[in-house]
Order: structure tokens, then sequence, then C-alpha cells
């Protein structure tokens, strides 16, 4: 796909395929790498704050939108979009109810109206997301580069200068949301969790709609979340079961699916499976002298809980508080406050994930009764279970 020239018209008609906005210079306030749903989410807020923006993406606009993910947005990043006015845009499926339990004795049960919230939140598919953003920042005029690597980066005094094959552009903060995180990295903590997760799609008789399913087995965890009348599942396994698992028929996995779920549903019709590998990665220190790491480039999470996108979204909501006052995006004292305030909201999330995904793993003697008795004491508890519902819905406060 050919991109504008410096100077073009931005305009198309409609149901023209959308271009690249060229920037209208190469000095901006902040430059954001990464055209997935965490940058462009950064990019329209930053818009709304006045900030001159652009946008880089390695990938060619056909390929922006190639995301197979299905998102369980907190009920607090959904209220992030409707003030962006993107909600009422999107294909969703709030979840009212969430049962949790495990393989044997333990379970609690998540009721939104009787903890007095419309829904916890809402489960969006990827690919409708980031249309969504890329056709607001279309309208919204923001420069979206595609087909642009960021190749180079140096800090030049109170600017950091971008090398891309279209040029080096400036830019007083770097946002990278690009989405890698590698463990070779320096300052990121690693962890392989043996494990892969193979996600697909099914239809669940006797689930009721609007209700999600987390169980954990002696395997791993598994869960169910809705999906405009059918189920996306998340079923986590070994990295050898895993890949036997991927290769069964699909009756025959569905067999073992069912089991996972302690046969209380019939599951039927299972279309786009796939499998994934499970790390655990998260940088230390999300910033760096006139740039900040967001999303899967700052952290990446065990999707046990669902938390990578909110967490994800809780940083870019934190740094746009900050640059709506700051004179300087990208200065010292910005970034430092940024990474102080963030800290305790990263350190607890990434902890509880962490500790659910190494907590339910498999366990000898007395360790299985204690994990069901403290799952029966959370339902028993509504304070505690509302708390508890807080912390996934909003994160630290």
């Amino acid at each position: 796909m050919n991109l504008q020239n410096p100077g073009a018209s931005s305009f198309r008609e409609p149901g023209e395929h959308p271009q690249a906005i060229a920037p209208r210079s190469s000095d901006h306030d902040v430059a954001i790498v990464g055209a997935g749903p965490v940058g462009l989410t950064l990019a329209l807020w930053l818009h709304e704050l006045g900030r001159d923006t652009v946008v880089f993406d390695a990938r060619p606009r056909t390929r922006l939108a190639d995301d197979a993910r299905v998102l369980a947005l907190s009920l607090g990043t959904w209220r992030q979009f409707e003030r962006l006015g993107l909600a009422r845009l999107l294909p969703a499926t709030p979840i009212r109810t969430i049962h949790v339990s495990q393989h044997g004795f333990g379970r609690v049960r998540l009721d939104a109206k009787t903890l007095g919230v419309p829904f916890f939140g809402t489960v969006v598919r990827a690919a409708d997301l980031i249309a969504a953003l890329i056709e607001a920042a279309q309208t919204r005029g923001i420069p979206l580069l595609d087909g642009t690597p960021v190749e180079t980066s140096e800090v030049q005094g109170e600017r950091i200068a971008l090398g891309t094959p279209r040029g080096v552009f400036l830019a007083r903060l770097c946002a990278r949301a690009e989405g890698r995180l590698s463990g070779e990295t320096p300052d990121v903590v690693s962890h392989d969790y043996g494990q892969s997760a193979l996600i697909g799609w099914v239809h669940a008789e006797g689930l009721a709609p609007e209700s999600a399913v987390e169980r954990f087995t002696p395997q791993g965890p598994a869960a169910l979340l809705p999906d405009h009348g059918q189920w996306t599942f998340v079923h986590v396994l070994p990295h050898g079961e895993a890949g036997q698992a991927a290769a069964l028929p699909d009756a025959a996995y569905l067999e073992r699916l069912e089991r996972a779920f302690g046969n209380r549903w019939r599951l039927g019709g299972i279309h786009g499976r796939a499998a994934y590998p499970l790390v655990l990665r998260w940088r230390r220190r999300p910033v760096a002298e006139r740039t900040v790491w967001l999303g899967n480039a700052a952290q990446t999470l065990h999707p046990v809980a669902g938390q990578g996108f909110n967490l994800a979204a809780r940083d870019v909501g934190t740094l746009v508080e900050l640059l709506r006052e700051a004179d300087d995006p990208g200065s010292a004292w910005t970034l430092e406050r940024y990474a102080r305030r963030r800290t305790p909201d990263r350190r607890l999330t990434i902890g509880l994930t962490d500790g659910f995904a190494r907590g339910f793993l498999p366990r000898e003697g007395l360790i299985p009764l204690a994990r069901g008795a403290a799952l029966f004491a959370l339902d028993a508890c509504l304070p505690l279970k509302a708390r508890f519902a807080q912390q996934m819905m909003f994160g630290w406060r």
C-alpha cells in the first residue's frame, strides 16, 4: 500500500481504504511506536489534550487489525472507551457473573448486581477494537505512519531522535507500545511457566449468557468468556500436553475440555483453536530518558486473571493525567512521577496474576484443601469479595 506524500489531503470517500496521514512536520510532542490497542488509545487521549502526536508501526495498514485475541475489558477500562466516545461503536458482550472454582473443593461466585456495579467488564475482539481506534484516529487527523519501523533512537538534548525509512523524527517523548518484550532485555524479570494456552471458540449448552467461568485444574487454569452468543475458551496445559491436545480431533478435544470444567456443560461448535506459550516478563523500570514503555512492551502477564490489557489501560490513564499539566512531556521529573505512581498497581497486579498462575499448580497434601478453604472464605465474606472485584475492575487505588 502506498503512503500519502507529505502535504497530501487526508480526505477519503466513504468506503475508500484509509491511507496513512503524513505529519505536518518532523517535530512532535509525543511519538508513539506501535499502532495496537495501547498505542492508539494513548494517541486518542493525547489528541484530547491537544498534544501534537505521531504514531509509527512497522506493519502495513492492512495488517494492523490482524489480531486474533479476545480482550476482557474491566469496567474501568470500558469507562475509558466511553469517555473517548468509542464504547457505543464496539461490539461487546458484558460480563455480569463470574464463577471461580478449582478441581475438587472450593468455589466463589461474583454477581455484579450484588456488588453494586452494572457489570464487571466486557468481552471485545481485539480486531474490532483496533478497527474502531484506527477509524477514530483517522477522523481526528492523527498522523498514523504504517509500514514505518523505528530503527534507531537517540536522545538529543530535550528531544529524542527516531530514525525511520522516512527520515528522522524528533519528539519530546517516545512512548513504546509495540508489544514486544524480550527476556534478553536488560532490567527485565522473566519467568517461563512451562505452559501453553489453547484458545478458540465454543458453544456451551446450559451456561447462562453474560457469565464468565474460571476453573483451576491439576494441569492449569481454564476459562470461558461470553462472546456474542458463544464463548471464548482459554485452556492452559503444560507444553507437551498442549501440543498433544492441539492435535486432537475436535470431538476428542471437546471431551477433554468438558472434563476440565467438571462436565458441567455440553460444549460444541468448536473453531479457531490455536496455542500460545505463556511467560511472565516485566520491566522493573518502565521509563528511561525521554522514553516510556506501555502495555506488553512494559509487562507481559499470564492470562489467568485477564489483567494484561487492563493494566496497560491504567498505565495509559496515569500517563495522560500527568501529561495534562506537564510543560515538557518527556522531562525526567514527569517520567519519574509516572514510574512512582504506577509502581503499586503494577506490582500488585503482576503479583496477583503470578500468584494465581503458580498458586494453583498441582500440589499434594493439605495445600489443595487450603486453597479451597480460601475460595469459600472469599465467597462467604461480601466486603472481601467486593475488595477483590474492585482490584480486578479498577486496579490499586
